[in-house]
């Protein structure tokens, strides 16, 4: 279907952004998860600078966020002339540990940007309820949580952006592309100019006006209508990539269990109230050494394993920034002991079963 939406939308000869594939991808997102302000961007790198902008983010501004998270989410705030402050993370979930939130935000916080690590909801009642109280935005970087819910809610709808990723290593993708949930009107409103390199062209094509000009600041967001085409078709089937990622997930889940039970390594944890979309499956070993031996147990099976991310404290880019090894003990930690294991909708049962076997030889020779 991917290839036959994309020959459609190239017979059509719109091969811009805004076309009748861009729509159908905004209508999805709207009838499935009333998410009515809903803009299709270039990226879930651009939807997080999106949001910076829209938040009107300014030198000197800090911005709240944790460390164990992708580049984007500290780079959109960085461009803004702001400053990233890195929390620590809960052992638990992974995400950012919203116990210790309020002693990081200071009179010159402007924001927090949440992560849902593996696409389990952070507790956005603690953030929103803090964000509240302080006069605080709140933009979800959810670029992992296509389709994850909390408390009943859509993950990137709970407070006043949240960020899609919709890249070549999500549940849902066209390659390259994103998406930008808004919960005001008026910003919306501001979204669709900045959207349009700053123009009121959206509104030109409405027949809304009769000209379109230059109306405020803006980039060139919108990505091409080919791929809306490739997205509109995943999207058609997301009920069943999400049954077939969920599959792979609970079998992983499952088998580790007595592996967990008997202290060998730690599985995912899902808070009760969060719904989860099977975006990745990691596991914790007893310490990096191991960790690292595991990787390259897979690799000698021909079986991909992985970590994530480095923390973004520990990077050089961090260490400007004057960050210290220390200052996160548990995101360090976790980081160090985590990797990722193959999960896509396409993992046939007799992969799944040869993943799962490499985890318990592993485990039998090494622990």
């Amino acid at each position: 279907m991917e290839r036959r939406y994309a020959a459609e939308a190239l017979d059509g000869l719109k091969l811009s952004g805004d076309g009748s594939f861009t729509k159908r991808v905004r209508r999805f997102f709207s009838e499935r998860f009333g998410m009515e302000h809903f803009f299709l961007v270039t990226s879930g790198t651009h939807a997080l600078e999106m949001a910076a902008l829209l938040f009107g983010l300014s030198p000197g501004d800090e911005v709240v966020m944790p460390s164990f998270t992708f580049v984007s989410t500290a780079n959109a705030v960085l461009l803004r002339g702001a400053v990233p402050v890195f929390a620590d993370i809960s052992p638990d979930t992974l995400n950012m540990d919203c116990r210790g939130l309020e002693s990081l935000v200071t009179a010159r916080t402007r924001a927090i940007f949440p992560v849902h690590y593996a696409g389990v909801p952070c507790d956005m009642d603690a953030v929103n309820a803090l964000a509240g109280e302080k006069g605080l935005f709140v933009a979800e970087d959810a670029a992992q949580a296509v389709g994850s819910t909390y408390k009943g809610r859509p993950a990137g709808a709970l407070s006043d952006a949240g960020c899609f990723s919709f890249h070549d290593t999500k549940n849902y993708t066209s390659g390259e592309g994103g998406g930008l949930v808004l919960k005001s009107a008026d910003m919306a409103e501001r979204a669709e100019i900045m959207r349009e390199k700053g123009t009121d062209r959206s509104r030109f094509l409405r027949g809304q006006v009769d000209k379109y000009t230059w109306r405020g600041m803006g980039s060139s967001y919108l990505p091409s209508d080919v791929l809306a085409a490739v997205l509109a078709a995943q999207l058609e089937r997301f009920d069943e990539i999400m049954e077939k990622r969920m599959a792979v997930w609970n079998a992983y889940h499952e088998a580790f269990a007595p592996l967990e039970a008997a202290g060998k390594l730690r599985r995912p944890v899902i808070p009760p109230e969060c719904g989860h979309n099977a975006h990745l499956y990691y596991l914790l070993w007893p310490d990096s050494a191991l960790r690292d031996d595991f990787i390259a147990f897979c690799a000698a099976r021909q079986i991909t394993a992985v970590f994530h991310y480095i923390p973004l404290h520990l990077s050089p880019m961090g260490k400007s920034l004057g960050y210290r090894p220390g200052s996160l003990p548990v995101t360090e930690s976790c980081a160090a002991r985590l990797v990722r294991l193959p999960l896509y909708a396409e993992l046939t049962k007799d992969e799944v079963s040869a993943v799962i076997e490499a985890v318990f030889d592993f485990a039998r020779q090494r622990l």
